[in-house]
């Protein structure tokens, strides 16, 4: 009896010690994981493992220890300065200039802002085009199961047409959390311990955030098959403030201000607003969550593994801080100028961390970053092959990261190319396009650009040739001491907007200024129809009609009206005619003259009016 008991114990080890060595063989699975976590509104001095000059008063232990597990990246950018443009940018590889997608909301028809605005934004889409394919429909087609949680913002509106399910997610929860409007001020609601308290609080005091519960449940659910998380949380866009009272207690303590009685503003500027640093601080803990879930969570693919070891992570924000709104301050770039609506470095440049199986651990960089670049490195990693019709604008950079990351020439395009130079359109607001060309950086200012004897470009040398710091604040100008590379780079600039068939922006003839021209801009006359083709006629007075669209809606008065453009053909006799599509209800006509004016025919209402819709002054095409 006792000899069968140890020949069974024997067998049991060699057994259990066959099964160990079976589990230590098993291969790393060949399609890895995908973590894109995309903050909304984070700055690049909002990090602590940022700082830069003076430490940020904001506390990030877990973004600063994914970045002491991977890459960190100096010169990231984001693909545009505002959020929508760069959602869409990143998730279809496509700039915004080429996607005709370069702000915010969009679809509507070209209008001054107000009546009096020298400058006219243009035509621009208000969502991500159907057609383009997305990241999350490319890895779908190599087995992946994708999900999208947080905020979307690729439509009119964020529940407008389309949404994640429409671009090959499987997986969509867009609860906005604990970023909910406080009411009915931000001094009242904060969280409890009440069982029915929706952002009750946690033993460590933090609130409920359903935007990190949907991520993990994601995860949780098909962690068995490879899997591509989009985790967008609306952390830390406005409106700004604290649900949970001891860390505003926290921060206004550690910022050395009082705790504010008056829930309205905050005057103090700098990183001085405890409101928005509890929410810094808020986003670091929730982005802990994930990335302590998928630490300690074993790999049902890789057993003996923890699901982290085989899953890429990229951090990053979707443009730079929103340092202000009316009324309040609410962070600081510094030494970066300006922030988000706004192209220079502190409205492009983010923070980037990038951890991996086989990447380095703390490792830094100073290679140019670009969102665009997420889509082909992902594909890259995961096998997946590049969708034959959709047009890539970013760079694979799998090479480069598995470099010793002396070498950006590995930053490449098919052609073998290293990446000559990045561009940004943005032809709103600031009215801004700009080009990064090695150390130096253009701005083209719009709003001067168009019209004659107007100094208009800004030159920066942000580094000098060894890659040492120089003018990151872009405070010196360089454009009159050194005309030649100005000149230079704005002809690249305009080469790049060329080929991406960039909207450029227009002068405004309503508008009281003294421009150049406008007393010669034509007039419209009259408009005709047949069937679907339309026309309109127009006087010139002295400034020759160049070119012409037809701006058309298919749902006039909808909730979520939305225009589109077509190219309208300038015929003789002073006649513009278009085809109107079957499916129009409103439409006007677009003239632009030689120097750049834009007629509106008939004229439609400004931007900043909503008392009622474009569509009401519009021609009604039924």
């Amino acid at each position: 009896m006792k000899n069968k008991l140890i020949s069974t114990l024997c067998a049991s080890l060699i057994v259990c010690g066959t099964l160990s060595t079976a589990m230590a063989e098993i291969p790393r699975p060949a399609k890895p994981n995908i973590v894109l976590i995309l903050t909304d509104d984070l700055g690049w001095q909002d990090v602590g493992c940022y700082d830069v000059d003076e430490p940020s008063p904001y506390e990030t232990p877990n973004i600063d220890q994914l970045a002491k597990e991977g890459f960190k990246f100096w010169q990231a950018y984001s693909p545009a300065p505002t959020c929508a443009p760069s959602r869409v940018a990143i998730l279809s590889g496509n700039h915004p200039a080429r996607s005709q997608k370069t702000h915010v909301v969009g679809g509507g028809p070209p209008a001054p802002y107000k009546e009096n605005s020298a400058v006219i934004s243009p035509w621009y889409s208000g969502r991500m085009n159907v057609s383009e394919i997305t990241i999350a429909e490319a890895l779908k087609t190599n087995g992946y199961t994708t999900g999208a949680v947080g905020k979307w913002h690729c439509a009119i509106s964020h529940h407008a047409f389309p949404q994640p399910t429409d671009q090959g997610f499987d997986f969509a929860r867009m609860d906005i959390g604990v970023t909910a409007k406080m009411k009915p001020h931000r001094l009242t609601g904060f969280a409890t311990s009440a069982k029915d308290d929706p952002y009750r609080l946690d033993g460590n005091g933090i609130p409920r955030h359903q935007n990190s519960i949907d991520a993990r449940d994601f995860v949780e659910q098909h962690k068995g098959d490879p899997f591509f998380l989009y985790y967008c949380t609306w952390l830390v866009h406005t409106p700004i403030h604290s649900r949970t009272e001891a860390l505003l207690r926290k921060y206004c303590e550690k910022l050395g201000v009082p705790f504010p009685t008056d829930p309205k503003g905050w005057a103090k500027e700098g990183q001085k607003n405890p409101y928005y640093a509890a929410m810094v601080e808020l986003l670091d803990h929730y982005v802990g969550e994930l990335l302590t879930y998928l630490r300690q969570t074993d790999d049902p693919r890789w057993p003996g593994h923890k699901l982290v070891e085989n899953t890429y992570i990229i951090f990053t924000s979707d443009n730079g801080g929103m340092e202000q709104h009316p009324g309040e301050v609410i962070t600081d770039n510094y030494p970066l100028d300006k922030g988000k609506i706004n192209a220079k470095e502190g409205g492009v440049r983010v923070p980037l961390i990038i951890t991996g199986p086989g990447l380095k651990s703390g490792a830094e960089s100073d290679a140019m970053i670009n969102g665009l670049d997420f889509y082909p490195t992902i594909l890259s990693w995961t096998g997946t092959s590049k969708p034959e019709t959709q047009q890539l604008d970013g760079l694979d950079l799998a090479p480069f990261l598995k470099s010793d990351l002396t070498d950006s020439d590995l930053i490449a395009g098919a052609d073998g190319k290293p990446r000559d130079a990045m561009v940004w359109h943005f032809p709103h607001s600031s009215m801004q396009s700009t080009i990064r060309q090695g150390r130096f950086k253009l701005i083209r200012n719009w709003s001067q650009y168009l019209l004659p004897n107007r100094p208009a470009l800004e030159l920066y040398e942000l580094y000098d040739a060894s890659g040492e710091r120089v003018d990151i604040e872009e405070s010196k100008n360089l454009a009159e001491s050194m005309p030649e590379k100005a000149r230079d780079l704005n002809t690249v600039l305009q080469t790049h907007l060329d080929e991406m068939q960039a909207s450029p922006p227009f002068l405004n003839p309503t508008c009281k200024a003294k421009l150049f021209a406008k007393d010669k801009v034509c007039t419209a006359q009259e408009h005709g129809r047949q069937g679907n083709d339309v026309w309109v006629t127009y006087r010139e007075n002295g400034a020759k009609v160049v070119d012409a669209n037809l701006i058309y809606t298919d749902n006039g008065n909808h909730k979520y009206e939305e225009w589109y453009r077509l190219p309208a053909k300038v015929a003789g006799g002073n006649k513009v005619t278009a085809r109107l599509p079957n499916n129009a209800t409103h439409y006007v006509f677009n003239l632009i003259d030689e120097n750049h004016f834009l007629v509106s025919y008939p004229r439609v209402k400004t931007q900043a009016d909503t008392s009622e819709p474009y569509s009401a002054k519009a021609i009604s095409a039924k």
